[in-house]
């Protein structure tokens, strides 16, 4: 059975939502573009493989679009961005590494964080990485997870970058160690150094994000750290309203398109 033949530029289609793109998915050809969150659910995202593979056009990339839906799959892709030992833990032979590791390294508390769980309700600390190898190994916490060092005292700052529109705020809660204000902390404007932006902008660019929320962890010495990233996030504490935040994130998608002459 042959592919399916690449369009001629005349022959590009572009699918405007994702009612459009399932009703016609087997049909998507070379040079076809989507624009926009894909909506999938949490088993179909080995659809995006297809629509890449035939060459169909993700904007959003086909790695944002994936990577904004899992947090294991950031800690696999922004590793070298995020606090020193993150691992993505898949099974008990990965978390049984992590120890050896934890252990050589001096480390103590440790944080996981559920892959798809938002608002800080998938994040949990822990005593010891043998505290959640011993849930673990009885089926207490569900495969795959992120796993990482305690940060004691660390700081959290919220980016939105939309284009060439910055906004970044602090978000602090002193009576628990989950920063973000779903869980009852507090904002404030927050100025970024030329190394935190420079950072943001790296990690955009590494996961093909053309705008995104940005969550940087501050350690109590300084250091920056990627916590996450998703295209799209919660505007509590922010400046920007939702009509506005709305109309950049169109404006962003239209000039797309007209680079793409559609």
């Amino acid at each position: 059975m042959t592919r399916p033949s690449e369009n001629s530029p005349s022959q590009v289609r572009l699918i405007p939502d994702n009612a459009t793109l399932r009703t016609n998915f087997n049909s998507l050809k070379a040079g076809d573009v989507f624009i926009g969150r894909l909506r999938l659910k949490s088993t179909e995202e080995n659809l995006v493989v297809d629509l890449l593979d035939r060459g169909v056009k993700l904007f959003p990339a086909g790695s944002a679009q994936l990577s904004c839906r899992s947090k294991v799959l950031q800690a696999r892709m922004f590793t070298e961005y995020m606090v020193p030992g993150t691992r993505a833990i898949y099974d008990l032979h990965d978390l049984l590494e992590a120890i050896n590791e934890y252990h050589r390294l001096g480390h103590g508390q440790v944080v996981t964080k559920k892959d798809r769980a938002n608002g800080g309700m998938g994040i949990n600390l822990w005593s010891s990485a043998e505290d959640v190898f011993n849930q673990a190994s009885f089926g207490a916490i569900p495969f795959p997870f992120v796993l990482q060092p305690f940060c004691q005292n660390c700081r959290d700052i919220r980016v939105i970058i939309l284009d060439d529109y910055l906004e970044a705020y602090w978000r602090d809660n002193p009576n628990n160690f989950r920063n973000n204000l779903h869980c009852g902390g507090n904002s404030e404007p927050a100025t970024l150094t030329t190394e935190q932006h420079d950072l943001c902008r790296e990690v955009m660019a590494r996961g093909g994000f053309p705008y995104g929320h940005i969550d940087l962890m501050i350690s109590t010495d300084g250091a920056t750290y990627l916590a996450e990233i998703n295209l799209r996030g919660g505007l509590k504490g922010a400046s920007i309203g939702p009509g506005e935040y709305r109309q950049k994130i169109s404006d962003i998608h239209q000039r797309y398109r007209l680079e793409q002459g559609l």
